[in-house]
């Protein structure tokens, strides 16, 4: 008499909770993810929400040839003053894109075929650029010196896509404020950090998980057809909304939001051979590890989980091409820079 098949008892270990996770300590669990292949000499951009900034730092950190397309003058005293101007926060000066919305976007309006109708907001005299209203914390003196500081920002946004082997976007956010007459989504509120708000003039928009997909897929397409080699990694950052402009409460809001790019993530992960997924929201807010990755707050990441999260990152075949000969005295902690965070400083 033949036994009947079962398709999971090919399986390896890892496929199985008992001895993947249960048996294990949270710091011992292995082959959460399978390491793309990455040289050094493969130019790396990054871009995304906030945690996005501890992969390019990590990776540049181990001689990656990380991207910095807009590096810093030689006018500032130290590198967290000119990262308060965002430089060297990400491979373009463009702040924190928290949605894929935002992505597409700016992708299209660096080539030249997408202009938002609103580009500049005033605050107290002063002009910020609408797209990117943190990167200048005193703002211009006349709304044409931030188009014409735009235009020599989306030229360095061409050229990075045109020439970047290896994409690295962390989604961050499905809730977004835009434009009603263009629908231009902006990162930021209007009246947070620069402009006024009116409801004639802007709407909140949570983005569904269709919506989202469509921009990754559309954004894809984008890259290939200026960049036909480039490859794509996709994380989900870990970070918790600071605030929900939706009617609920703030946990279930940003449960939905996190959800809903998780799975675009690995939906396109698993549809396109050039798109990878890295699981550092699994690795910081599953429930073996209870918490310990986060802050007090509950809400940001300490350096024991960065630096758990980079562990896992450089394993496999990243581990031996990233080997770093010593580690460096200076302490590894990064000073995010997130424009979230000011919606608390809103609600005070």
């Amino acid at each position: 008499m033949s036994v009947p098949q079962n398709p999971y008892k090919s399986q390896p270990k890892k496929a199985f909770w008992r001895p993947a996770v249960a048996e294990r300590h949270f710091v011992d669990i292995e082959d959460l993810w399978q390491p793309l292949e990455l040289k050094k000499e493969h130019k790396v951009a990054t871009a995304g929400s906030c945690f996005a900034q501890h992969i390019g730092n990590n990776l540049a950190r181990r001689g990656a040839t990380f991207m910095d397309m807009e590096p810093a003058p030689p006018l500032f005293k130290s590198e967290a003053e000119a990262r308060r101007w965002g430089f060297g926060v990400f491979s373009c000066r463009y702040g924190n894109i928290y949605t894929t919305r935002q992505l597409v976007q700016l992708f299209d309006e660096a080539f030249g075929d997408r202009t938002p109708i609103e580009r500049v907001w005033e605050n107290k005299g002063r002009f910020f650029d609408a797209l990117r209203p943190s990167i200048d914390p005193v703002g211009q003196d006349s709304a044409e010196s931030v188009l014409a500081l735009r235009e020599l920002h989306l030229a360095k946004v061409r050229k990075m896509f045109q020439e970047l082997d290896l994409f690295v976007f962390t989604l961050g956010l499905t809730e977004g404020w835009e434009s009603v007459e263009d629908g231009t989504m902006f990162p930021m509120a209007p009246g947070t950090l620069a402009g006024s708000y009116d409801p004639e003039k802007y709407r909140f928009h949570n983005l569904r998980h269709s919506e989202v997909l469509a921009d990754m897929k559309g954004m894809r397409e984008r890259l290939k057809a200026v960049n036909a080699g480039a490859r794509i990694l996709l994380t989900v950052s870990p970070v918790p909304l600071t605030a929900t402009a939706t009617d609920g409460h703030v946990l279930p809001a940003g449960v939905y939001s996190k959800s809903v790019l998780r799975g675009v993530a690995g939906e396109t992960a698993e549809d396109f051979e050039n798109v990878t997924y890295f699981p550092s929201y699994e690795i910081i807010s599953s429930h073996p590890s209870c918490g310990v990755f986060f802050n007090p707050d509950q809400r940001t990441v300490n350096q024991f989980g960065v630096d758990h999260v980079m562990t896992h990152f450089f394993s496999g075949q990243l581990a031996e091409e990233f080997r770093m000969c010593s580690i460096p005295d200076e302490d590894n902690s990064l000073n995010l820079i997130c424009d979230e965070e000011r919606l608390e400083d809103a609600q005070k």
